[in-house]
C-alpha cells in the first residue's frame, strides 16, 4: 500500500505539503543551492557535481528506524541505476560520524553518501523529518521531497521516477 502510495505522489508532480519549513529550506521548484558535501570516504563533493543526470538525495540517520528500513532498497536501485541513469546519494544527520560510517560498512552501502555535521544540509533540504527523499532534476531543480520510507526499487516506485524525472530505467 506504502508503495501505491508513493507511485500516486510521484505521478502527480505536484507539491508536496511541507509540515513546517526548515531556515533556509529551498522549496520544491526551486533550485538547489550548492553546497560542500563532506565524505565519509575522505572525498568531498558538491551538489553541482551530480548535474547532468537527475539525482534522488536521501536524508538519514543511523539510529532512525524507518531510515534502516529503506536504505536496502535504496542501495539496489543504486546497483541498477546509480552513474548510470541517475545519481544516487545519502546525506547523514548523524551527530556522531563513526556511528553513521559504521553503519554504512556494515549495511554494505555502496553509493556516495555524506555528513551533515553543522546542520546546514538539513535545514537547506528541510529535513525536519527523516527520512526524507529529494527529487532533483538534470538541472539542479527540486522536483518532490518524500518523506518518511519506501520501497524504492519497487517496480510500481520506479515506474513513479521515471514519470517524474522523464526517463526511461532501463530493466
Amino acid at each position: 500500500m506504502r508503495v501505491f502510495l508513493l507511485v500516486i505522489f510521484l505521478a502527480s508532480a505536484l507539491p508536496a505539503t511541507v509540515l513546517s519549513g526548515t531556515p533556509g529550506e529551498v522549496g520544491i521548484g526551486d533550485y538547489l543551492r550548492d553546497a560542500t558535501l563532506q565524505g565519509f570516504n575522505g572525498k568531498n563533493n558538491s551538489f553541482s557535481d551530480f548535474r547532468g543526470k537527475p539525482l534522488i538525495i536521501n536524508v538519514w540517520a543511523s539510529w532512525c528506524g524507518p531510515c534502516r528500513s529503506e536504505m536496502g532498497s535504496l542501495e539496489r536501485l543504486a546497483r541498477r541505476y546509480n552513474n548510470k541513469e541517475l545519481n544516487i546519494i545519502g546525506i547523514s544527520t548523524d551527530d556522531d560520524a563513526n556511528a553513521a560510517a559504521s553503519y554504512i560498512k556494515q549495511s554494505k552501502i555502496t553509493f556516495n553518501n555524506y555528513l551533515d555535521h553543522k546542520v546546514m544540509l538539513e535545514n537547506m533540504l528541510g529535513a525536519n523529518t527523516i527520512p526524507l527523499t529529494i527529487l532533483v532534476d538534470a538541472q539542479g531543480r527540486i522536483l518532490e521531497k518524500a518523506r518518511g520510507a519506501y520501497e524504492w526499487d519497487a517496480p510500481e516506485t520506479i515506474a513513479g521516477l521515471e514519470e517524474v524525472f522523464h526517463i526511461k530505467l532501463m530493466p
